[in-house]
């Protein structure tokens, strides 16, 4: 059984308040350990720094607003942000960036919210955890003027090809993986991509309770995903890798822990 840790999942969903010890528990069960839990919201990461007291040693978080929530920054939020982010639990500023697929928040917006939370990573001295869907041209752009600064960051959930792949290697930022490699539909770009995905850059997360895996025989009810599903992207990554199951799986290991500073934890 494999040491993995997911990055990211979305813990502080409703759907998981009836049973989330056992959730927990299925996860260790198949050696998911560790779990970062996404903060989308001020007051999304600041119940996922309540699951932190829940689950000490096994529960971190991010700090940060998604575009989709970027209207509801305020000068205040901005303020509360910055605070959240210097708890020692939270080992990356984000889920950040742009979604100009849905536009829940007026484009120029979400832009002015992103770079609010990159100012915020350069100044903790914490990575980011970046959210870019159909805008990647812009997210680019943004990124690149601050990415010297940041200490490191992820890709979360990423979806796109091998031009996309390549730019974001090229500043430096990790990739991390779900189960979208594993959707029949719509998952060829980025199934052709990880083929050149380096073994030092790659992460694996669930974006649980979303994106469950299309080609899971023994689907749950409900088909709500969940961290004890890590081990099946992970397997299906390592093998659209063309590498070992083990030698993804340690690498994404200490890819995280390096990234996230969770052996300083």
């Amino acid at each position: 059984m494999h040491d993995l840790i997911d990055i990211g999942a979305n813990l502080t969903h409703d759907s998981f308040d009836p049973d989330r010890d056992s959730v927990m528990q299925r996860a260790a069960d198949v050696g998911v350990n560790r779990i970062i839990v996404t903060g989308t919201s001020v007051e999304a990461t600041a119940a996922a720094l309540r699951l932190v007291g829940e689950y000490p040693g096994r529960i971190y978080a991010t700090s940060g607003v998604h575009p989709h929530h970027a209207t509801e920054v305020d000068a205040a939020a901005v303020t509360r942000l910055r605070e959240l982010a210097e708890h020692e639990a939270v080992v990356a500023i984000g889920e950040c960036g742009l979604d100009f697929f849905r536009n829940y928040s007026p484009r120029h917006v979400q832009l002015q919210v992103f770079e609010t939370q990159l100012r915020i990573a350069v100044d903790t001295g914490k990575p980011v955890f970046l959210h870019q869907r159909d805008a990647h041209e812009s997210f680019l752009a943004l990124l690149t003027g601050h990415v010297a600064d940041i200490s490191g960051g992820v890709a979360h959930c990423f979806t796109g090809g091998s031009e996309e792949l390549e730019a974001y290697l090229e500043l430096g930022l990790y990739i991390g993986i779900t189960g979208w490699i594993c959707d029949e539909r719509r998952g060829d770009a980025l199934r052709e991509a990880v083929t050149i995905l380096p073994l030092d850059r790659v992460l694996i997360e669930t974006d649980a309770p979303y994106l469950l895996p299309r080609d899971l025989k023994e689907k749950p009810s409900g088909r709500r995903n969940e961290p004890g599903v890590l081990p099946h992207v992970l397997e299906r990554l390592a093998r659209h890798m063309n590498q070992d199951v083990e030698v993804v799986a340690k690498a994404a290991t200490a890819n995280a822990e390096r990234l996230f500073g969770l052996n300083q934890r």
